[in-house]
């Protein structure tokens, strides 16, 4: 019987060619939002960046949704419930992030965004009745925790300069993407996964044109060609194209599998930053990352369960 439970464990997590592949190029377009926002801050302001990102991917998916023939919901409870998934999901976390990167390099950030499991494990634990929150999430995330203390260093206590607050910027993030699985799980169950991107981006969109507004003013559409290029790539590879990804693994793969693309988005992240902007991530953030990464094999529990 355990021999038989061992074997069931290993196949359900055992992933195909295909299912690397993709979740290796959902790795390489999310760790590709990192560089693309580096080159676009150089010309708009953060913000701007998250609106740039949710408006130019909303007729995009919203073509998919109408090819697949999806129906579109018409019932306002669902519609708030997007407002709140695009603020949770999207607004919050993607300025967030890209305010940080005004201050640190692109391959940190993308290191303290890969807190996102660990923080999604144990806010699904407290607030959610089927996903109790366990010793290994606790003790996962309190690892995690001491990766990101490793990554910004005893300065961190001294003061709040600049550099801390955009890691804390980042690690909110992270926080709120883990807030935003919980919503979807409730406010969103039973809607098919493409019409929540959809409505999701829609959602985004409708909160960040007045916010953009009032804050950086009408964007500017006179810019450079490389920042163009930044905004398209992080709207239709980074947004459209990962979203597709993300349903297409999680379908073949499960969520479980799916969990692993946060380690895998730091090391192309910080390979397109070193090979196009000459950043360079400090030994102390890859002591950091692999202490996350400890954080996540004790959250996640399938090493464990196995060697059992």
């Amino acid at each position: 019987m355990k021999n038989a439970t061992i074997q069931n464990l290993t196949k359900s997590n055992m992933m195909d060619m295909k299912s690397i592949a993709l979740l290796l190029t959902l790795a390489a377009v999310w760790g590709g939002s990192f560089f693309f926002a580096e080159v676009a801050l150089r010309e708009v302001p953060p913000m701007t960046i998250t609106l740039h990102r949710v408006f130019w991917a909303l007729p995009m998916l919203g073509v998919l949704v109408l090819l697949k023939r999806i129906p579109i919901p018409r019932n306002p409870r669902i519609w708030c419930a997007y407002l709140g998934m695009g603020a949770l999901n999207n607004a919050i976390p993607f300025s967030l992030i890209f305010w940080g990167q005004q201050q640190i390099e692109s391959g940190i950030a993308s290191i303290l965004n890969g807190t996102t499991a660990m923080f999604g494990a144990v806010v699904a634990g407290l607030l959610l009745v089927d996903e109790p929150l366990t010793r290994n999430k606790i003790a996962g995330a309190l690892i995690g925790l001491a990766g990101v203390a490793f990554i910004m260093g005893p300065k961190a206590l001294s003061g709040l300069n600049p550099s801390n607050l955009a890691q804390l910027a980042v690690i909110l993030a992270a926080l709120s993407y883990a807030f935003a699985s919980v919503w979807g799980k409730v406010m969103l169950a039973g809607q098919p996964p493409l019409m929540n991107a959809f409505g999701m981006v829609t959602g985004s969109t409708v909160l960040m044109i007045p916010i953009v507004i009032l804050t950086d003013g009408v964007p500017d559409f006179g810019l450079l060609a490389p920042t163009w290029g930044a905004l398209f790539g992080i709207a239709t590879l980074s947004t459209v194209l990962a979203y597709v990804l993300y349903f297409a693994i999680l379908k073949r793969a499960g969520a479980a599998n799916l969990m692993l693309v946060t380690l895998l988005i730091p090391p192309f992240a910080i390979a397109l930053g070193a090979l196009f902007l000459g950043e360079v991530v400090a030994p102390a953030a890859w002591i950091g990352f692999g202490i996350i990464v400890v954080g996540f094999a004790v959250t996640d529990g399938r090493v464990f369960s196995f060697i059992r």
